[in-house]
């Protein structure tokens, strides 16, 4: 495992000689547009290792994607590497279409104290809510970011992240989401805990979410990639590039239903992503990713 491998998978050709916020953020920014997020391996038949040598290879070495206890632990190796304060946190992920939070942590992120303040650094929720910068842990404050506006609220010990969503100009609707999610003016987005945690409290959930039935990651194929203006997701055979902000606080979507002899084209040329097995692509839950 080798931090220049690391920055040439990336592209990046910064400093990081010293643990500022501007480095951190930089290398985030190279990350996310460079590493997608997807859960492709479910569905080529091959299993997730909850391995930091196995993520290594995956992401770095075979130019693969992953989700966020792939692409989250890695950085924390990256910046921990690099001198930064690191700590592990759980988080668990709201599902919209039943209003609920899931009994579990189902989600990994970081930590990290800088200069006296505390960031949360997440490059593994992928999607449109995905940040696109490390954001200060202060309750209650909007931080405006491309994607849009994030921001944190504390209650009793409980961290909730949220986004205030613009409105959509989509292109060619050609299927629809649920009322409910339509109607949002804001997503939560996940909650979470300061509680320190260790990678072993994450081998139940990393094992359940990719065998569980009802599992969004396995009824649901999933490849997302942010781009330096918006972000393209691969959901089944579903094709959405999203441009923020397109104009009037509105992003353009342009949705496109690929056939099976489009998907392996795509992936390589929309996500640079070569796979070793044969992919089969999945879409059977409800559940909206937008």
């Amino acid at each position: 495992m080798d931090i220049k491998e690391y920055f040439d998978r990336i592209s990046y050709r910064g400093s990081h000689n010293k643990p500022d916020l501007a480095t951190m953020s930089d290398i985030f920014q190279h990350h996310i547009q460079a590493v997608p997020f997807e859960n492709l391996s479910i569905h080529c038949g091959e299993r997730i290792e909850l391995d930091l040598e196995a993520t290594y290879n995956k992401i770095v070495k075979k130019k693969r994607g992953g989700w966020c206890m792939e692409n989250n632990y890695l950085l924390s190796w990256v910046l921990k590497t690099l001198g930064y304060d690191v700590t592990l946190l759980g988080a668990k992920v709201y599902v919209p279409e039943f209003e609920a939070y899931p009994e579990e942590i189902d989600h990994l992120l970081l930590q990290v104290q800088l200069d006296g303040k505390s960031y949360i650094v997440d490059g593994g929720f992928g999607m449109p809510y995905q940040l696109w910068q490390p954001m200060e842990l202060i309750s209650g404050t909007d931080q405006p970011q491309t994607p849009g506006v994030f921001r944190f609220q504390e209650e009793s010990g409980t961290w909730y992240l949220e986004k205030v969503k613009r409105k959509q100009w989509v292109l060619n609707h050609s299927t629809s989401t649920s009322q409910n999610v339509e109607n949002e003016v804001c997503r939560r987005i996940y909650l979470f805990t300061l509680q320190p945690r260790d990678i072993e409290e994450f081998r139940g959930c990393n094992a359940h979410l990719q065998t569980a039935p009802d599992s969004l990651f396995v009824t649901k194929s999933i490849c997302s990639l942010q781009t330096a203006d918006g972000v393209r997701a691969l959901v089944g055979w579903k094709l959405t590039e999203m441009k923020y902000n397109y104009r009037d606080n509105m992003d353009l979507v342009e949705i496109r239903i690929l056939a099976d002899e489009e998907i392996e084209k795509t992936l390589k040329e929309k996500f640079n992503i070569t796979l070793d097995k044969k992919f089969v692509p999945v879409n059977t839950s409800r559940l909206s990713l937008f």
